[in-house]
């Protein structure tokens, strides 16, 4: 479990503190809970080095001073892995569905290896999607155990097998019963019917998807009649749902040839990751409650349109959607994390802009109303159309003048590039004039540590 962890990093649920602290622990005990949970690695840091000197009594000590310090009490569980250098405590905290705070009145929240106090706005709109309750872990009324199906069940047994490394020694409810997918009663949930059912729909209808491909660029053809050509409902579990969207999509996507120097190669019409990766977010993080309205699939001849029922999540924003992470419906996130449709949580945004810049596409549009959530992706390769200075409204230095200048060619750059544009600038200097043009809201900040690099917003 160790190397599991090590491999894994730190990041939007796990966190290493080789040296155990009541008041780092708290913040990230409540930021954990008010976001997807996690774990909190106690006695290891990063690199694999155990701490000898950790007592189990000192970290159970600190974790009761930092739980004093939470608004209401965060909900932990912990477990201890015995290692040649020393023990190592997992503290484990489950997403809550109460909004948590500090002794001292701030929340927090979990973006990705960091903990982020929120604005009072940000604290309002977290209160009020926490508010809606649970859904996906409520019983589905007239849903019986029956009504999973079995071939479902040991497909995901042996996903989750795959993924942590090791069997699973408990029997079947215990596996449904830590996948959220049943309750204490045995009773299916939402996400249980979701994840694991025979007919989902007949229970949940609105978890349909509809895929239509249209001809042209608008949904009507001539003289307002409808312009499809192909239309289809997608039933079933998620995961076989997924996949038949997926193979729904490939069927209709084309491919061009591409010979490079002796080799030919064939490229799709769009990055498989970034179409791939529109669907599962849509499926994930779609609102369940909303009865009568489905994922919607709109293929066009210029684009591909994902739409998923239900607002942003949380505290999510278009501004801060790239950044951000959190999720409606963590159970069954983790069920398609576990079957391997979800990387790493927090990641799929950043790899989906970079896969669609790299193909020469422009990056995906983003749409959100209180109702529904749409991806956005075109299959043009253009170039961006230049901006005069006078139009970027905020005042800047000759540099970021430069950098402007080098995305409007390049459509990205790296704090490499830019030093390269710079040689006699420091490197933190450059480093704060990237910082203060995505504070001025020029800028957009793509991925994380050495894959970080900047788009125009």
């Amino acid at each position: 479990m160790i190397q599991q962890w090590l491999k894994r990093g730190a990041g939007q649920t796990l966190e290493f503190m080789a040296e155990p602290d009541a008041d780092a622990l708290a913040e990230t005990l409540v930021a954990f809970a008010n976001a997807d949970g996690g774990t909190v690695i106690v006695g290891l840091d990063e690199k694999g080095r155990v701490n000898p000197y950790l007592l189990p009594e000192e970290v159970e000590d600190i974790l009761r001073m930092a739980l004093i310090r939470t608004r209401p009490v965060v909900r932990t569980e912990w477990r201890m892995e015995q290692t040649d250098e020393g023990p190592v405590i997992a503290i484990h905290v489950p997403r809550s569905t109460e909004l948590h705070s500090l002794d001292d009145g701030r929340v927090l929240i979990r973006a990705g290896a960091h903990n982020r106090p929120l604005s009072g706005d940000e604290i309002r709109q977290l209160a009020a999607t926490k508010s809606t309750g649970d859904f996906e872990a409520e019983p589905v009324h007239g849903a019986t155990r029956q009504d999973l199906d079995p071939e479902i069940i040991e497909e995901y047994r042996a996903h989750w097998e795959e993924r942590q490394r090791r069997p699973w020694l408990n029997s079947e409810e215990d596996l449904l019963r830590a996948a959220g997918a049943i309750t204490d009663e045995g009773i299916p949930t939402v996400a249980g019917i979701l994840l694991f059912g025979k007919d989902p729909q007949f229970f949940l209808p609105q978890a349909e998807l509809d895929f239509v491909r249209f001809k042209g660029t608008e949904p009507r053809g001539p003289e307002g009649l409808p312009g499809y050509g192909r239309r289809e409902k997608v039933r079933g579990p998620l995961p076989r749902l997924l996949e038949r969207a997926w193979q729904i999509v490939l069927q209709e996507m084309r491919v061009e040839a591409v010979v490079r120097g002796l080799q030919r190669e064939e490229r799709p019409e769009y990055p498989p990751f970034a179409v791939r990766e529109a669907l599962v977010n849509a499926v994930a993080h779609r609102d369940y409650r909303l009865s009568g309205r489905r994922i919607e699939v709109r293929m066009f001849d210029d684009r591909l349109e994902v739409t998923s029922p239900g607002g942003l999540p949380g505290y999510i924003t278009l501004d801060n959607i790239v950044d951000e992470h959190f999720s409606r419906n963590p159970r069954i996130v983790n069920g398609l994390y576990q079957w391997g449709y979800i990387e790493e949580l927090g990641l799929g945004i950043d790899r989906m802009i970079e896969d669609m810049l790299a193909a020469g596409h422009p990056k995906p549009e983003f749409k959100a109303t209180p109702y529904s959530f749409t991806v956005i992706l075109r299959n043009r390769i253009e170039r961006p159309v230049p901006v005069s200075r006078k139009d970027w409204g905020v005042p800047l230095n000759p540099r970021q003048i430069r950098a402007l200048q080098y995305l409007e060619e390049h459509g990205r750059i790296t704090n490499r590039e830019y030093r390269r544009l710079c040689p006699e600038v420091s490197p933190e200097t450059l480093r704060l004039d990237l910082a203060d043009l995505v504070q001025k809201g020029l800028l957009l900040k793509v991925g994380d540590k050495r894959g970080t690099y900047y788009i125009l917003k």
